[in-house]
């Protein structure tokens, strides 16, 4: 291998690595692609990830090795280009492109904007705030004005794209105005509850998808980055619920105490509906692509009915491992007939399980001693969820094993 060729090869390698970064892929399998990609391109690669940093070493023989360190942000889940990336790394492998058209490719999948739209990315932001509050049985009065500040707070993600100084304070700035609102609307509405209304509003930024790919990425025995992926979801975490405290607080005082009137609960098919609505939500806000759309609905309501009836026999934390082992076999079968990464359909549905919502009210709990929802033993609940999760997740894989990297 001449040193141009190899030049060319570890620039497309380290290009490809910071794109699927980029677009939120976890460590352990970021990691195994690059290495996939390497071999296939005739170079030896040695590769460390963390949500932060990236480390390549790459290496034809002896003589022709190339080290690179990079300081990266967070990734955020764009399913789109993720899928677009891993069909550009498919035809380079089968000679459908050069690297030098592989090349040009990625940027323009790192450069493409958002293919739904501001206007719709706003809908989906409300209809995902309302259907939460769907799926906490709470009552219509919850859902409509969950679902308005579901729309407030995409003003402020707009906001952000455009303002690092708002992209700063972004979340813990969101939860403040959304505490000072839901005091304000519980004086014209009484009948809402106002922590299950703040934190529908706020939903969005809960990360519970987060903890649990860091722990997901602990499991894989990838320590570093899964511990700073738990610490980070963690002190996100953190800065949500102080924000919604201090709303609250300031809620209070500009409008006083306000008389909570009981409202009539959901329907029992409330929560049913709330799940595909929820699930087509999900495909805009992570920009998944239209013709793989159907499977990730269909991924959120595999994931949810499945733990629904395990609850029902196992109770509903061990009901989650059913979820998650449906999700898990479904998305890998997914997976091999569609040749599609495996994130797909996964992220879609696991999002439907995760505690983020559970990890909240159990902090809510532990740190006032006041419950939001009649829910006894919240923090061993959401500690048992995650580990149904993941366990649910690997025996998924011993199960149908996966063919895909991604």
């Amino acid at each position: 291998m001449n040193d141009d060729n190899f030049i060319e090869k570890r620039r497309f390698i380290i290009r490809l690595g910071k794109a699927l970064h980029k677009f939120g892929t976890p460590a352990y399998r970021l990691e195994s692609h690059l290495q996939t990609v390497s071999t296939t391109l005739g170079i030896e690669g040695y590769f460390l990830i963390s949500p932060t940093s990236m480390t390549f070493v790459l290496q034809h023989d002896t003589e022709q090795e190339y080290n690179h360190v990079a300081r990266v942000k967070p990734g955020e889940l764009d399913l789109g280009s993720l899928a677009r990336t891993f069909d550009l790394v498919e035809e380079l492998t089968t000679g459908q492109r050069t690297l030098t058209e592989a090349l040009n490719r990625l940027e323009e999948i790192a450069n493409k904007p958002n293919p739904y739209g501001h206007k719709l990315t706003l809908l989906s932001f409300g209809v995902s705030a309302g259907a939460f509050a769907m799926l906490m049985d709470t009552s219509w009065n919850d859902v409509f004005w969950s679902a308005m500040l579901g729309l407030l707070v995409y003003g402020m993600v707009f906001w952000a794209e455009r303002s690092s100084r708002m992209a700063e304070m972004l979340e813990p700035l969101a939860a403040v105005i959304c505490a000072i609102l839901a005091c304000g609307i519980a004086i014209l509405d009484p009948s809402i509850n106002i922590p299950v209304v703040i934190l529908s509003g706020i939903i969005i930024f809960i990360p519970g998808l987060a903890l649990t790919l860091g722990l997901a990425e602990l499991a894989a025995r990838d320590l570093i980055s899964g511990t700073a992926r738990i610490m980070d979801a963690m002190m996100l975490l953190f800065k949500l619920y102080f924000g919604a405290v201090l709303g609250m607080t300031l809620g209070k005082v500009m409008f006083g105490e306000s008389v909570h009137i009981e409202p009539y609960a959901l329907p029992i098919y409330a929560s049913w509906a709330a799940v595909p609505l929820l699930s087509m939500a999900l495909v805009i806000i992570f920009k998944a692509r239209l013709k793989d759309s159907p499977w990730g609905i269909f991924a959120g309501i595999v994931a949810y009915f499945s733990a629904m009836i395990g609850g029902l026999y196992l109770g509903e934390s061990i009901g989650i491992f059913v979820g998650a082992l449906a999700v898990g076999i479904y998305s890998n079968l997914f997976a091999r007939w569609m040749k599609a990464p495996v994130s797909i359909a996964l992220l879609q549905g696991i999002v439907i399980l995760v505690p983020g919502s559970k990890t909240y009210i159990g902090l809510n709990a532990m740190i006032s001693g006041e419950t939001m929802l009649n829910q006894a033993h919240i923090g061993s609940q959401v500690f048992l969820i995650f580990m149904s999760l993941i366990a649910g997740l690997i025996f998924a894989n011993v199960i149908v094993p996966p063919k895909r990297s991604l």
